[in-house]
């Protein structure tokens, strides 16, 4: 038996269908693994944003406030943090009041400040509770301020917005697994004539698999290839346009999002196209014509 006729045809109008329909498939599901991905750097980059006001004691000279810094930047909370001195707070409030408070006060009223950002796992007000019962021990720390309603409203909104994502990546999922697998199935069913001569002449069941798997495999690499192309070249515009999503859409996110397409490309027709083939191998010939 030649290995011309127990081969379906490569490249011909039924693969390249099938390949524009997978990859159609792929470029939704890299799109929604995309947006999950996204969404978690946007809420990490959200409450990383969030700041915390610590002030400080007037009387601390800059030896004692360059130790207090080296000591909060020590912890393991800690993003990042700024010093505002009375001079730059004072300047800040003239901007923004467009008045100078030291002509009718007669003295500065702005306390210098350690402007603290959390790391995203502690930004959550019973973390921020214990962190801030640790930094007012600290005598030269005479209050802190920080919006406790915010970051609830922030973390609510998070918890919300990853459920739904979470399930629209899991209905999508689904969606995705039974498009491929029609389109496979389509195309295995108009070889069942093909199958079922090959078996009748005494091929086993794994040489009639073959070719059919080798070319499920190569039609799952195309289709996840020309979706990661797509893919990569969308996101690309979009940074380009908006050069602030830098900060949430980056280099990792968009090699989880082409490894998870090719693998969802490759794994998904592979099992479709074996589990669909073990149907019509399991099927008498007469069964066939009433189908």
């Amino acid at each position: 038996m030649s290995k011309k006729s127990n081969a379906p045809g490569i490249f011909n109008t039924q693969f390249i269908t099938s390949c524009l329909s997978i990859s159609l498939v792929l470029i939704l599901l890299g799109t929604i693994i995309f947006f999950v991905f996204t969404a978690k750097n946007l809420s990490d980059y959200m409450r990383e944003n969030i700041n915390i006001s610590l002030l400080l004691d007037d009387r601390m000279d800059e030896n004692t406030v360059n130790a207090f810094k080296a000591e909060l930047e020590a912890r393991p909370y800690v993003k990042s943090l700024e010093y505002i001195s009375k001079e730059q707070g004072l300047e800040t409030v003239k901007e923004e009041m467009g008045a100078d408070p030291t002509e009718f006060l007669h003295f500065n009223p702005i306390t210098a400040s350690i402007e603290l950002k959390l790391k995203s796992e502690y930004a959550n007000n019973d973390s921020i509770q214990r962190i801030l019962d640790e930094v007012k021990m600290n005598s030269n720390v005479v209050d802190v301020l920080y919006q406790k309603d915010l970051i609830n409203s922030v973390n609510d909104n998070i918890r919300k917005i990853s459920i739904i994502m979470l399930i629209i990546a899991a209905l999508f999922t689904y969606i995705s697994f039974a498009l491929i697998n029609n389109t496979v199935r389509l195309s295995i069913f108009s070889q069942r004539f093909v199958i079922n001569t090959m078996k009748l002449v005494g091929a086993s069941w794994w040489f009639i698999r073959k070719p059919f798997l080798k070319r499920g495999l190569l039609l799952g690499l195309i289709s996840a290839t020309v979706a990661t192309a797509f893919l990569y070249f969308g996101i690309r515009f979009l940074k380009e346009q908006e050069p602030q999503l830098n900060t949430v859409i980056t280099n990792e996110i968009m090699t989880v999002v082409a490894v998870c397409v090719y693998a969802f490309g490759l794994i998904i027709t592979f099992c479709c196209i074996y589990f669909s083939l073990g149907k019509y191998l399991r099927m008498s010939s007469n069964t066939l014509y009433h189908i």
